[in-house]
């Protein structure tokens, strides 16, 4: 459900610019002639969004010359590589990231740190240590060491992980940094072995590097994934022991950790407290408690928090409307939701085909019609697509609910 709140559009000027042109032209070569590099790479991820044809996939790709110096192109390498991967085209992952690793503007430290990453998401976790011992012409760094141990991670391969962290740097005569030992403990707490992150904290302490906020969050996260609560409390004293002051970074990570463990009542006391002590919350804080609250079904308290936000002058972004709007539809209150809807109209979000279908019908089923019909008219001018589908529903709601 996460994924598909995600997909949506807002609307902007620049937008609007950067589609003065067909996202279609960056396959035709005398069209893509014209488009900059910032069009092309916008045009790719465009038609990358829909697209399900692997050959095609990577004709996008190659046609907007995607580099990882860029970021948009980062984002359109990712984009394609999940798609590829979800449609289990292994070979074809192989061959594209085999190919952009030769092309003569991609011979530098950036580009090969960014292809070991992608094999890490594509699963292809062997790819990523050959890529990475077979490099020539580039020196091995401390940045491709960590980006190996982070395509690790995102391939789940936490045993690769540990050999490459273990064995690596002796070999190559690597220095772990402190991104290095964070991707590692992110690593040891994502597969369920938390209690392994002291003996990294040790090593740290030994190589004067000092931890900071994002070493104590991962061990934070993983400590509460497995139920540590114990020693989630030895991290926040190790926190003061480096003079580290819990800030609200560190309070997101605990509230979100209980809501994920569907404690939301002790989130929000754990809130209660922050606020208490003067330490002012932000809109991720109260992202983490409207969702957990949702998620359990007390949407009350999820409209309560949404209140106090708003009221604490903080903006909710698109990912709090939509989480509102869906879930609001899905407890059946759509006079709620109507309402969040509109704020988040206002703010230039439009959730989800499913989402928007689910409150025009719920609209309908408690005879607010003529609102129904408001929202279609809305969604219709704001999104071109699927204007056929919601004609349909347009057409198969009453059409007269006077008297």
């Amino acid at each position: 459900m996460a994924t598909s709140l995600r997909t949506t559009l807002k609307f902007t000027t620049t937008t609007l610019h950067h589609r003065r042109y067909s996202a279609a032209s960056i396959l035709n070569p005398d069209s893509r002639a014209a488009l900059s590099s910032k069009e092309k790479s916008r045009a790719a991820l465009t038609l990358l969004k829909s697209e399900s044809d692997p050959t095609r996939i990577l004709q996008i790709c190659k046609a907007a010359s995607l580099t990882p110096e860029s970021h948009l192109d980062r984002i359109a390498y990712s984009k394609a590589i999940s798609k590829l991967k979800s449609l289990n085209q292994t070979p074809k992952i192989r061959s594209f990231l085999q190919e952009s690793a030769t092309r003569p503007d991609l011979k530098s430290e950036r580009a090969v740190a960014h292809f070991i990453v992608l094999y890490g998401q594509a699963g292809m976790v062997d790819e990523a240590v050959k890529t990475f011992e077979e490099m020539e012409g580039i020196p091995r760094t401390e940045k491709t060491l960590n980006s190996l141990l982070f395509a690790c991670v995102l391939g789940k391969d936490y045993a690769k992980m540990k050999r490459v962290f273990v064995e690596f740097p002796k070999r190559y005569d690597l220095v772990p940094n402190l991104d290095t030992y964070n991707t590692v403990i992110k690593g040891f707490c994502e597969s369920g072995s938390s209690s392994s992150v002291y003996s990294i904290l040790d090593e740290m302490r030994r190589e004067n590097v000092k931890p900071n906020a994002e070493t104590f969050g991962n061990c934070i996260t993983g400590f509460y994934k497995e139920g540590k609560y114990e020693d989630v409390g030895k991290m926040l004293v190790m926190m003061n022991e480096y003079n580290m002051a819990p800030g609200i970074s560190t309070y997101n990570i605990r509230i979100q950790s209980l809501c994920k463990l569907k404690k939301s009542g002790e989130a929000k006391a754990l809130l209660d407290g922050i606020l208490s002590r003067g330490l002012k919350a932000n809109r991720v804080t109260y992202g983490h408690l409207i969702l957990g609250f949702c998620r359990e079904g007390n949407l009350e308290e999820a409209k309560s928090m949404f209140r106090k936000m708003v009221n604490s002058g903080l903006k909710p972004d698109a990912e709090c409307y939509f989480t509102m709007v869906y879930y609001l539809c899905q407890g059946r209150d759509f006079e709620a939701a109507l309402k969040i809807y509109k704020r988040c109209l206002d703010d230039g979000w439009v959730p989800n085909f499913s989402t928007m279908k689910s409150l025009v019908e719920g609209l309908a089923s408690i005879e607010k019609v003529d609102e129904a019909r408001e929202v279609i008219a809305q969604v219709k001018e704001k999104i071109s697509r699927n204007v056929e589908k919601w004609n349909e529903i347009e057409e198969a709601l009453p059409k007269d609910v006077s008297g």
